[in-house]
C-alpha cells in the first residue's frame, strides 16, 4: 500500500485543467461529492489516505498515515461500536453502510456517510476499505436527483437528452405522449426519426449551433404532424440547451418540447375569423356596385375567389331572371343561366362549367338543383368518384373535375325576400382544406348579400327594359325624304346604372316643304319620364300643325308642362324652309345647337330662356341662314355633360368632332357618340343632325 494517492486528473484520463492552488477541475459526480477513500490494516492503522480524505476530515496524509483510525477519528463514546463494526467486516467479509459521526481535526463532529468493505491483496493480507462522503452533501445531492427525476418524469413538458450526434439518450413520458413513440424506441435514434417536422433541417441546425456556442435557443415555434396524430397539425415550442460536465466537457444537448397546439388553433381560428370579417367587409364594398345582374354576379364570384374557393360559379334560375313566379319546388329539372365563372389559377375545371350567358338544364338529382329545391346549402366535404356525376354538367365534365383535383364542394342558395334566385357554386382544388360548417356560414352570408343585390338588379333591369321599350316606341320613324334636308338621328339610353330618361327628338313635316326639328329632355328617369316625354311630343306635333312660330310653340308647351307635377323640360324647336334656306329656332333652357358653316363649327347663341314648366317666361325666335352643305347639330345634355369636366371644355370637344362637314351623317352620329360618351355615363342622349341640300 502506498502512503498517499496522487491527485486525480480529468475524467478522460488526461491531467485535466488545473484550477486554483494546483487543484484539478472537478469532472464528475464523485468529485462533486468529494468522495474519500481510507484503508486500514488489521490493527486499525491507516495505510491509505486520499486527498479527498484530507478535505473531509482535515488531516493531511502525513498526519493520518500509520495512525490508529479509531483514536484519530472516533469519539471515545463511540469507540466500542466502531471497533465492533470494524471487526465484523474483517471477520465476515460483509460490507457495512451507514452514517456515523466522525471527529474533524478542528474538534467538531461531522456526520459522515460510510460504505466499508474487506479487501485482500495478492499476499493474502486483509484490509478494511472505507468510502466516505459528507452526509449532508450526499443527502442534498440525493434529494436533488430525486427531485430532478420526479420533475422529468411527471413534467407535462416533453424533455429529451441528446448526445453530440443528436441521438436520443433519454426521453420523459411527456415526450412519449407528444410524438407517439415509446421511450425505448427513442434511444439511439435521431430527432428527425420521431419528430418529422417539415423544417427538421432547421431544428437540427439550431441544435448544432447550441452545441457549438453554448447559447440556448428558446421558444422556437414549429408546426407539424406526428405518429401520435398523423391527421392533424400540432404546434410546439422547442427550446435547446447545451449540457456540460463539471469540467466543462460537452455531453450533448437537452431539448424541451411544449405542446402549444391549442394556442396555435385558437390563433388560427382568430385569424380565420378576421379573414372572414375582412371578406364580408370586402363583399359589402365590392358586391352590388351596379344595378346589373351579370356584373353583380361577377363581383360575387371575384370576392369569393380564392379566399373561400378555388373555382366559383354563379348560376341563376332563368325563371327568376324573367320575373316569372317560381313554381313550387319538386324533384324535376331546373333551367339555369350561368352568370359568372372565376378561378384562382388556370384550371380544366373551368371547361367543366357552363360558360357565362349559357343556359343549362339540370335534373333533380344534381346538387345545384337540390340546393334550389330545398333552399339549403349542400356540403360535400370530401368529393368522391360517386359525387362527381351529381356535381358536373355531364360525364366529360366529371372527368375534367377529377383531373382538376376537385376534392371539396359547396353549393349555397341565393335567396332574396324568401325567393330562391339561384346558386353560389364553390369548389376547392388547390386549397387542401375541405369545406366545413364555418365555410357554409360564411358562404351563406356572402350569398345572402349578393342575392339582395341581384334581386334589385333584376327588378331594375325589368323596369329599365320596360321604360326603354316605351321610350323607343314613342320616338319617330323617319320618313324616307325631307325636302332640302338630309337627316340622321340617334337615341342612346344611359349606359351605366341609371334608368331610361325622358330625352327625345322629332322630325315633323310641315306645309310648304318645311320641316320642324325638335330635341327635348324631360328631367327625371323611368317610365314616368318616358310617358311625360310621349305627351309633350304629341303636343309638339299638334302645335306644329298650327303653323305657329317656334317661340309660340314653346309658349304652349310651357303651359302644358306647368300642369304636369314636378317636371321641368328643356326643349329646342326649329323650323327649316328649304325655299328660303332660313331656319327659325327658339330655345327653352336647352343646350346650344352647333352649326357648321363653310367648314367652321360654332355654337349658335340663341336668346336665353327658362325651361318649360317654370311658367310665365317669354320665348324668342331667331332666324339663321343655312347654305348648301351646312350642318345643324341638335343634342341633349347627356352628350356633353360629365361630372369631371367643365361644360365649356366639353362643348369645345364637340366642335372638334365636327371638323369634317362632308362626312356621312351616320358616321358623324357614331363619331359623336363614341367620342363623347363614356361607358359609365349616367344620362341618356338624343342626337339629331341635319345637312342643308
Amino acid at each position: 500500500m502506498g502512503v498517499g494517492a496522487p491527485r486525480s486528473g480529468g475524467a478522460d484520463g488526461s491531467g485535466g485543467e488545473e484550477y486554483g492552488a494546483g487543484r484539478p477541475r472537478p469532472t464528475g459526480l464523485l468529485d462533486v461529492l468529494s468522495v474519500a477513500a481510507v484503508a486500514l490494516d488489521t490493527q486499525g492503522r491507516i495505510v491509505f489516505w486520499t486527498p479527498q480524505a484530507e478535505d473531509l476530515f482535515g488531516y493531511t496524509a502525513d498526519e493520518a498515515l500509520r495512525k490508529n483510525a479509531a483514536r484519530l477519528l472516533v469519539d471515545p463514546v463511540n469507540l466500542k461500536t466502531v471497533v465492533g463494526l470494524f471487526t465484523d467486516v474483517l471477520e465476515t467479509g460483509r460490507s457495512w453502510a451507514g452514517a456515523f459521526p466522525v471527529r474533524h481535526k478542528d474538534g467538531s463532529s461531522r456526520l459522515t456517510e460510510f460504505r466499508t468493505m474487506r479487501l485482500l491483496d495478492d499476499l493474502g493480507d486483509v484490509y478494511a476499505l472505507g468510502i466516505a462522503a459528507d452526509h449532508t452533501l450526499l443527502q442534498r445531492v440525493e434529494t436533488d436527483l430525486a427531485l430532478c427525476e420526479r420533475l422529468i418524469n411527471q413534467s407535462p413538458i416533453g424533455l429529451a437528452l441528446l448526445d453530440p450526434d443528436l441521438r436520443y439518450l433519454l426521453v420523459n413520458p411527456a415526450l412519449e405522449r407528444i410524438d407517439g413513440v415509446p421511450a425505448e424506441e427513442h434511444i439511439g435514434r435521431h430527432l428527425r426519426e420521431t419528430l418529422p417536422l417539415p423544417d427538421i433541417d432547421t431544428v437540427e441546425s439550431a441544435l448544432r449551433q447550441v452545441l457549438t456556442t453554448g447559447t440556448p435557443l428558446l421558444d422556437q415555434y414549429h408546426v407539424g404532424r406526428t405518429p401520435a396524430d398523423p391527421e392533424h397539425d400540432h404546434a410546439w415550442s422547442l427550446s435547446f440547451y447545451r449540457l456540460e460536465d463539471p469540467g466543462g466537457r460537452t455531453l450533448g444537448a437537452a431539448t424541451s418540447v411544449v405542446d402549444v397546439t391549442e394556442r396555435h388553433r385558437a390563433a388560427a381560428e382568430a385569424d380565420r375569423a378576421r379573414r372572414r370579417l375582412a371578406l364580408i367587409a370586402d363583399a359589402s364594398a365590392r358586391v352590388g356596385t351596379s344595378l346589373e345582374v351579370e356584373r353583380t354576379a361577377h363581383e360575387l364570384a371575384e370576392v369569393a375567389t380564392p379566399v373561400l374557393a378555388d373555382v366559383v360559379a354563379v348560376d341563376v334560375l332563368d325563371a327568376a331572371l324573367a320575373l316569372r313566379r317560381s313554381r313550387r319546388p319538386d324533384n324535376g329539372p331546373e333551367l339555369f343561366r350561368a352568370l359568372a365563372l372565376t378561378a384562382d389559377q388556370p384550371t380544366v375545371a373551368l371547361r367543366a362549367a357552363d360558360p357565362p350567358g349559357g343556359l343549362a338544364t339540370y335534373e333533380g338529382d344534381r346538387l345545384v338543383t337540390l340546393c334550389v329545391h330545398t333552399a339549403r346549402p349542400v356540403l360535400v366535404p370530401r368529393v368522391g368518384a360517386h359525387d362527381l356525376p351529381r356535381i358536373a354538367r355531364d360525364a366529360e365534365g366529371g372527368e375534367l373535375l377529377a383531373l382538376a383535383g376537385v376534392h371539396s364542394y359547396l353549393a349555397v342558395p341565393l335567396i332574396a325576400h324568401g325567393e330562391v334566385l339561384g346558386v353560389l357554386d364553390l369548389k376547392r382544388t388547390r386549397n387542401p382544406l375541405p369545406f366545413d360548417e364555418d365555410d357554409v356560414v360564411l358562404a351563406a352570408e356572402l350569398a345572402g348579400r349578393a342575392a339582395v343585390a341581384i334581386d334589385n338588379a333584376r327588378w331594375f333591369q325589368s323596369v329599365r327594359n320596360t321604360s326603354l321599350t316605351l321610350q323607343r316606341s314613342l320616338l319617330p320613324d323617319h320618313p324616307p325624304h325631307h325636302t332640302g334636308l338630309e337627316l340622321a338621328s340617334r337615341y342612346q339610353p344611359a349606359q351605366a346604372t341609371s334608368e331610361v330618361g325622358g330625352d327625345w327628338y322629332d322630325v315633323i313635316p310641315l306645309s310648304g316643304d318645311r320641316t320642324a326639328l325638335v330635341v327635348g329632355d324631360v328631367m327625371g328617369n323611368g317610365i314616368d319620364a318616358a310617358a311625360t316625354m310621349g305627351r309633350l311630343r304629341t303636343a309638339t306635333c299638334a302645335y306644329a300643325d298650327l303653323e305657329l312660330p317656334p317661340a309660340a310653340v314653346l309658349q304652349h308647351l310651357d303651359k302644358i308642362t306647368c300642369d304636369l307635377e314636378h317636371y321641368i323640360v328643356t326643349c329646342l324647336y326649329a323650323v327649316y324652309d328649304p325655299h328660303t334656306r332660313r331656319c327659325e329656332m327658339a330655345n327653352a333652357g336647352h343646350m346650344p345647337p352647333a352649326l357648321v358653316h363653310a367648314g367652321t363649327p360654332v355654337l349658335l347663341e340663341l336668346p336665353p330662356a327658362a325651361p318649360l314648366g317654370v311658367g310665365g317666361v317669354p320665348f324668342e325666335t331667331r332666324s339663321v341662314a343655312l347654305a348648301e352643305g351646312d350642318l345643324l347639330v341638335l343634342y341633349t345634355d347627356g352628350l356633353v355633360e360629365t361630372r369631371l369636366h367643365p361644360i365649356d371644355d366639353r362643348l369645345e370637344v364637340l366642335l372638334g368632332f365636327l371638323d369634317e362637314p362632308h362626312r356621312p351623317l351616320e358616321e358623324t352620329c357614331d363619331l359623336l357618340l363614341h367620342g363623347l360618351r363614356h361607358p359609365d355615363d349616367h344620362d341618356d342622349v338624343a342626337l339629331l343632325v341635319a345637312r342643308a341640300l
